[in-house]
Parts: C-alpha cells; sequence; structure tokens
C-alpha cells in the first residue's frame, strides 16, 4: 500500500463524509466532524510551496458551492441530482473551509516574520 500518511488518510476520510452525509442523513455531529478534520488536514498535509495553490483551490470550491445552491430549480427532473450536487459542495466548504484558514494564517504568519 506504500507510504500514505495520517494527512492523507484523513482527507480522503473528509471527503468520503462529505459524498455520504450528502446521500443519506447522518447526524448533525458529522458538521463538528468535517470541521475537525478540516482543521487536522489543513496542519497536516499543505506544505509551504503548496500554499497559493491550495487556498486558490479552496476558494473557488466554497465559491463554486454556493452558485450550485440555485442550480436545481432549472432542471425539472434532474433537480434532485443538483439537489446532492449542492449538498456535496457545501459539505466539502464545512470541511475545506477550516483548512483554508489554517493555512491562510500560517502563510500570514510566515510572511509578517520576513
Amino acid at each position: 500500500m506504500g507510504n500514505i500518511g495520517i494527512g492523507r488518510i484523513l482527507f480522503l476520510v473528509g471527503v468520503a463524509i462529505c459524498v455520504l452525509a450528502a446521500l443519506v442523513n447522518l447526524p448533525p455531529v458529522m458538521s463538528a466532524v468535517l470541521v475537525a478534520l478540516g482543521l487536522v488536514v489543513g496542519f497536516l498535509n499543505v506544505s509551504a510551496a503548496e500554499t497559493r495553490t491550495f487556498l486558490i483551490s479552496a476558494i473557488a470550491l466554497m465559491m463554486s458551492a454556493g452558485a450550485l445552491s440555485g442550480l436545481g430549480s432549472g432542471l425539472g427532473e434532474l433537480a434532485a441530482v443538483a439537489n446532492i450536487l449542492t449538498k456535496i459542495g457545501y459539505n466539502l466548504s464545512a470541511f475545506i473551509g477550516p483548512a483554508a484558514l489554517v493555512v491562510a494564517v500560517r502563510s500570514l504568519l510566515t510572511t509578517a516574520g520576513d
């Protein structure tokens, strides 16, 4: 299986929870779990060299999640699919948002120290 690392495993678990939570009703505590996983992923997974790319990707993801919210109204029979995609987007925002916060603060502290 190779050397995957705990950060990568937690990232994959977080993404799996985001998708699962869009398909079935999970307990509300799962939102807190996503936030906690996001914080850990932000600390463990994003190196200084990856900061810019990660933050740009996180911003794009969170903006697209908001844009998806209006998607279902014009799709008729595909509204159910649009609803699931919207839920996945919101869940990913709840997961990636805290990671982006950690990476952004770390970047600001590094920049301020230079």
